[in-house]
């Protein structure tokens, strides 16, 4: 997340360090900060001085990405559906979201769904991917960096995050974690922006679960062309979202989704991923969110190297990935679709019972001349504003248009 003109904080909720980004609706008396835009740091041409930026294996891929996104940046809007780096698409976020809801504790959920105003049994799922939408929109831009970090390891070979070398001053969605954690048990805010981060965390939550997004190579497979079921001009990112998860379910709806979380949750209650649940959790600390988001995203990064390109990039553009690739993938795309639901559910009940029951749901009023200081740019580490892939995404139409001519409704 962007940073600007913000302090040390002289204190937060529940002794949480809070991570201060930019975000909608904030309010100038609050948080004390300005409200320009981020500088513009998109590569606006080929060949402009942030193209400069990058090495020539890159340029090349980015010129590729041009040729074929150009033509269809029309039908892309027309759809408003690009495939591009989106964490799970709206089926595996929406997942993520029934799941959560399986395990939040009865409590948490009435005060979600007041916070969401939203007392429907999809109280989550109708969520799940509003980040996704937000970030599309000229308001939302300055999130996109929020929803992965670009991991700088050497997969197959070597894969892990690192957060004070991985995320940069931009943020990103360990830094995101923190923040909207610091940010949602805040009784302070207002309504509004306590319900935007809790949006923003049900989704980010879901993200750092898809082992992509924890990382940086080839745009964490952004630029990886291969063929899916007899489609040729796939993205392995794209297929990891969206396709391979639409081809186990057979579908992309709200139903879909609850489905398919019933029998996660069935799994997790007292099939194959009992005895694994708990260690899914043992890394949560309310009190280090950083920390605590850091193992999350480790822990999938460390699928790169064990299941999504284990015999490296070369081996995933031999052939079609379906069936082969794809019978060993799935397994794993369930798991870690139940490892974000439940890592959500619990801990959204750390979060409710070390701030919000203390203080009641309706929350508390500032005290008098009082006014949280909510920013935290210490936490966030003293690289560069973007990374290269940041640049890379941005040249990719806003953010990463997948590139694929195949059409979705799906992100």
């Amino acid at each position: 997340m962007t940073c600007h003109h913000v302090v040390r904080p002289s204190g937060t909720a529940a002794g949480l360090p809070a991570v201060e980004l930019r975000r909608p609706h904030v309010e100038p008396m609050i948080y004390q900060r300005d409200h320009a835009q981020p500088p513009a740091t998109a590569i606006t041409h080929v060949g402009g001085p942030l193209w400069l930026k990058l090495g020539a294996a890159q340029q090349g891929r980015v010129r590729r990405l041009y040729m074929i996104c150009t033509p269809l940046i029309a039908a892309v809007v027309w759809l408003g559906a690009a495939r591009g780096v989106r964490g799970w698409g709206t089926l595996g976020h929406a997942t993520v979201a029934y799941v959560a809801q399986n395990f939040v504790e009865p409590e948490v959920a009435a005060w979600a769904q007041g916070v969401l105003n939203d007392t429907s049994s999809s109280y989550f799922a109708n969520i799940a991917s509003w980040a996704d939408t937000f970030r599309a929109t000229a308001a939302g831009k300055w999130s996109a960096p929020l929803h992965f970090i670009d991991a700088q390891d050497s997969p197959p070979t070597s894969c892990n995050v690192n957060f004070a070398r991985d995320c940069t001053a931009a943020g990103c969605s360990i830094s995101a974690v923190a923040n909207y954690t610091q940010r949602v048990g805040d009784g302070r805010l207002t309504a509004a922006n306590t319900a935007e981060a809790l949006k923003f965390l049900v989704h980010f939550i879901g993200d750092i679960t898809q082992p992509l997004h924890d990382e940086a190579l080839d745009v964490g497979g952004n630029t990886i062309t291969v063929t899916f079921d007899g489609f040729t001009t796939d993205n392995l990112h794209s297929d990891w979202d969206t396709f391979i998860p639409q081809k186990l379910i057979g579908g992309s709806s709200l139903a879909d989704a609850q489905a398919w979380a019933t029998t996660l949750t069935t799994s997790i209650k007292s099939g194959a991923f009992k005895a694994l649940a708990p260690g899914w959790v043992a890394a949560s600390k309310l009190s280090d969110p950083v920390g605590s988001a850091t193992a999350w995203a480790a822990d999938a990064n460390a699928l790169v190297c064990t299941v999504v390109m284990p015999n490296g990039v070369a081996a995933l553009q031999q052939g079609d990935l379906f069936p082969t690739y794809y019978n060993g993938v799935v397994p794993t795309v369930e798991l870690q679709i139940a490892k974000g639901g439940y890592r959500l559910a619990d801990w959204l009940n750390k979060i409710f019972a070390a701030n919000i029951a203390k203080r009641g749901v309706a929350g508390r009023a500032p005290a008098a001349g009082h006014l949280p200081d909510l920013s935290g740019r210490d936490l966030l580490p003293s690289g560069p504003e973007k990374s290269r892939e940041m640049l890379i995404r941005e040249a990719m139409d806003g953010g990463g248009c997948g590139c694929s001519k195949r059409s979705s409704h799906d992100h």
